[in-house]
C-alpha cells in the first residue's frame, strides 16, 4: 500500500473525450477534465463559472447576428430575421431595415465591413450594400457599379457554347441582337451584354435567339461575331457567394453559376471591376483551377488573400497584388460546408474555419519553416463537444472563440498559442443559441427560450441567463421588466443573497420581505468533473484507491458544492465568527482541504465531483489528491 500526491496545477487541455482515458502518457491528460460545463477557462489554467447573460431585448424570431463596428466607440448590433435587420446599440433599437432575405437563405448569407457600408452576399439575392448615414440613418441598396460614360464597370463572362455568334442590327441607337442558338431567357431583360468590349443594355427579350437592346458603347461593326459576353451577376446566372477587402480591392469570391471564380476590383476602386489592358492597379479575374470543382465558401483576408472553398484552401499572394504578380496556390484539402455559412475568424494571426464535416474547428495558420499554411484540428481531443457547428465568432477580451451548435450549446474554446493552450468546454442555458457575434468588448447570443427569442450579452458582473438586474432608493416587493419570462421559474438574488425560486405572472415577481437591489433570470449549473487519477509509473496494477484528502484552491469563491463519493454537498467556506453587515459573507480566495472516505474499486472513474447551480461567483486554480493505493 502507497501513498501518492496529485497536483493539478491548470485545466488549459479543457474537457477531453472518454476515448483519451487511456492516454495517461499525454500531456492533455494531466492538464485535461472529463467535463467542464459553464465554465471559462482563463488562459493562466483556472477555471471560473461563465459568466450571466443579460437580457437585451426580444427578436423577430430565428436569424443571425452581425457585429458592426465604425469604430471602437460606435459598435452596433444588427440582428438579421427573415425579411428585417434591425440595428441594436446598447440594448436600444436605433433602426428596422426591410431586407430581401427569407429565413432559409439567412444560412447563406456572408458579409464584410468597410467603414460605415456592410456588404451583404447572397447566391440567389442580388447583393446588397447596408449603409450608415452621416445623420445617422441606416439604408439598404443593392450594389452600385462604377458608371463611365455609360458604361457598367461590373464583371462579365462567357456562359454557354463558344461557338454561338450574335449578330447586331447597328451600331448605335435602339437595336436587335440575333443569336444563333438559343441563348436568350427572359431574366436577360434589364442586364448588360458586351459585343467586341461594347456594352449594351437589353431591354426585351424577343425569343431565344433575339433581344431588343439599347447600345451604351458603339459598337465595332454589324457582324456576326463569337466575341461577346454578358453580366457575370444576374438573377439568371446568380449572384455573388462572398467577398472581402484586400489591399484597396473589392475581392468577389464565386457566384452560383461561377462558384469557382474570383474577381477583384481596381486598386482603390473598389465598384470598378474593368479589367482594361492589364496594368498593375486594373481590375483581376480568374478561376481556379483543379481536378474538382472548388466552390468557393469564403474569401478573408489575413497574411494573405485566403480563399475557402468546398475542397480546398488556397493562398493568393502578391505584394502588392497585381495581375502580373498574383500567384495561386492550394495549400491544405479540407473544404468548408456548402449547406451553411459560417464565417472565419482571425484569432491571434490564424483564421479558423469549420470544416466541411462540421465536426472540427481548424486552425489556418502560415509556418514560416514551409512558408505555407496548414490545418490543424483544434477539435481533437473534445470532439464530442464539436457538432455542427452553425455560426462562430471571437472575443479578444476574453481569449474566446465562441461557437453555436446545432444542438443549441455553445462551445467555448481557450486559445492562446504562446503558453500552448487550446482548451474546450461547453456552455448550456434554458433553450437554445442559434447564432453569437462579438462587438466591440460584448458578447451577444440569439436564443429561443421555448419559442421566446432573446438577445442577451455575456454579463461578468452576472450569474443569471435571460436575466435582469435593478435597483431602488427603498426595498421594494414587486419587481418587473421580465415578461420575455413570463409563466417560468427564476432564480432571485436580492440585495447579494439568494432568495427561494419565483415563478413569473403578469411579468412581475414579489419578494418577501422586499429587497432594494435585484438580479432576476434562469440559473444555470455548472460542473467540474476530472479525469480518473493518472497512476501510470507511480502505481502501475494498482487495483484499489482510495482518495483521503483533496485541497481546492479558490479564488473569489462563494460557493462550493462537491461530491467526495457520497453525494453533493454545500461546503462551508467562511470560518465561525463574526459576520459582515447584512450577513453576507464576501468570497473568499485561498485553499479549503477536505477529507474524504472509502476505497474505490473502480479506479477509472473521478474521485471528485464540483456541481452547483447556486448562482454565486467560483473560480478554480488548482487542485491537490492525497490518495492511497493498494497494489
Amino acid at each position: 500500500m502507497g501513498r501518492l500526491h496529485l497536483v493539478k496545477t491548470n485545466f488549459t487541455a479543457g474537457e477531453i473525450g472518454r476515448r483519451l482515458l487511456g492516454r495517461g502518457d499525454l500531456k492533455a491528460y494531466d492538464n485535461g477534465a472529463l467535463a467542464l460545463r459553464n465554465l471559462f477557462i482563463d488562459p493562466t489554467g483556472g477555471v471560473t463559472r461563465r459568466s450571466g447573460l443579460a437580457f437585451t431585448g426580444l427578436a423577430r424570431g430565428d436569424g443571425r447576428l452581425v457585429a458592426f463596428e465604425r469604430n471602437t466607440e460606435q459598435t452596433y448590433l444588427l440582428v438579421f430575421t427573415a425579411g428585417w435587420i434591425d440595428v441594436l446599440q446598447g440594448g436600444a433599437r436605433l433602426a428596422s431595415v426591410a431586407a430581401p432575405w427569407t429565413l432559409d437563405q439567412l444560412a447563406q448569407i456572408t458579409w464584410t465591413q468597410s467603414a460605415d457600408t456592410l456588404l451583404v452576399c447572397h447566391p440567389d439575392v442580388s447583393p446588397r450594400k447596408l449603409t450608415r448615414g452621416a445623420d445617422g440613418g441606416w439604408t439598404l441598396a443593392e450594389w452600385a457599379y462604377t458608371v463611365e460614360n455609360e458604361a457598367l464597370r461590373l464583371p462579365f463572362h462567357r456562359f454557354g457554347d463558344p461557338a454561338v455568334t450574335v449578330t447586331p442590327s447597328d451600331t448605335s441607337g435602339a437595336i436587335t441582337v440575333t443569336a444563333s442558338a438559343a441563348v436568350f431567357d427572359p431574366r436577360h431583360d434589364g442586364t448588360r451584354i458586351r459585343i467586341k468590349d461594347r456594352q449594351l443594355l437589353v431591354t426585351g427579350v424577343v425569343s431565344a435567339t433575339q433581344i431588343n437592346a439599347t447600345v451604351k458603347e458603339t459598337l465595332a461593326d454589324t457582324q456576326a461575331t463569337t466575341d461577346w459576353e454578358e453580366q457575370a451577376f444576374s438573377s439568371l446566372r446568380g449572384w455573388p457567394v462572398s467577398a472581402a477587402f484586400h489591399q484597396d480591392r473589392l475581392v468577389i469570391g464565386g457566384s452560383r453559376d461561377l462558384p469557382n471564380r474570383l474577381w477583384l476590383s481596381r486598386s482603390a476602386r473598389i465598384w470598378n471591376f474593368d479589367l482594361g489592358q492589364g496594368l498593375d492597379d486594373e481590375a483581376i479575374e480568374f478561376g481556379i483551377l483543379s481536378d474538382q470543382v472548388n466552390a468557393v465558401r469564403a474569401v478573408f483576408s489575413g497574411r494573405h488573400l485566403q480563399v475557402f472553398t468546398s475542397g480546398a484552401e488556397y493562398m493568393v499572394t502578391g505584394d502588392p497584388l497585381t495581375p502580373q504578380s498574383m500567384q495561386v496556390n492550394r495549400q491544405t484539402r479540407i473544404g468548408s460546408p456548402l449547406d451553411r455559412s459560417i464565417p472565419p475568424r482571425d484569432v491571434e494571426g490564424a483564421t479558423l474555419f469549420v470544416p466541411r464535416n462540421r465536426r472540427e474547428i481548424r486552425e489556418f495558420l502560415y509556418t514560416d519553416t514551409e512558408a505555407a499554411y496548414q490545418s490543424n484540428d483544434l477539435a481533437l481531443l473534445a470532439r464530442h463537444l464539436v457538432v455542427n457547428p452553425r455560426d462562430q465568432d471571437y472575443d479578444q477580451n476574453r481569449r474566446l472563440l465562441f461557437v453555436a451548435m446545432e444542438d443549441g450549446a455553445l462551445g467555448a474554446l481557450t486559445a492562446y498559442r504562446a503558453e500552448d493552450v487550446t482548451a474546450w468546454t461547453r456552455l448550456e442555458t434554458d433553450g437554445a443559441v442559434r447564432s453569437v457575434a462579438a462587438v466591440g468588448d460584448d458578447v451577444y447570443t440569439l436564443v429561443d427560450r421555448a419559442g421566446v427569442w432573446t438577445i442577451e450579452r455575456f454579463d461578468d458582473a452576472l450569474n443569471l441567463d435571460a436575466a435582469i438586474t435593478a435597483a431602488r432608493a427603498e426595498p421594494a416587493a414587486v419587481w418587473g421588466g421580465l415578461a420575455h419570462l413570463e409563466g417560468r421559474r427564476v432564480a432571485v438574488i436580492a440585495d447579494g443573497v439568494v432568495r427561494n425560486p419565483a415563478t413569473v405572472q403578469a411579468g412581475t415577481i414579489t419578494l418577501a420581505p422586499p429587497a432594494a437591489r435585484v438580479e432576476i433570470g434562469l440559473p444555470y449549473t455548472h460542473r467540474v468533473e476530472p479525469l480518473p487519477a493518472n497512476l501510470l509509473g507511480q502505481a502501475t496494477g494498482a487495483d484499489l484507491v482510495r482518495l483521503v484528502a483533496v485541497t481546492f484552491r479558490l479564488e473569489e469563491t462563494a460557493a462550493l458544492r462537491v461530491d467526495l463519493g457520497r453525494g453533493l454537498q454545500d461546503l462551508p467556506l467562511h470560518r465561525l465568527g463574526p459576520q459582515p453587515a447584512g450577513g453576507v459573507p464576501p468570497p473568499v480566495s485561498g485553499d479549503r482541504r477536505l477529507r474524504a472516505l472509502g476505497w474505490r474499486y473502480d479506479i477509472d472513474v473521478p474521485l471528485w465531483r464540483i456541481e452547483q447551480d447556486a448562482p454565486l461567483p467560483f473560480t478554480l486554480l488548482s487542485v491537490t489528491m492525497e490518495l492511497k493505493v493498494n497494489d
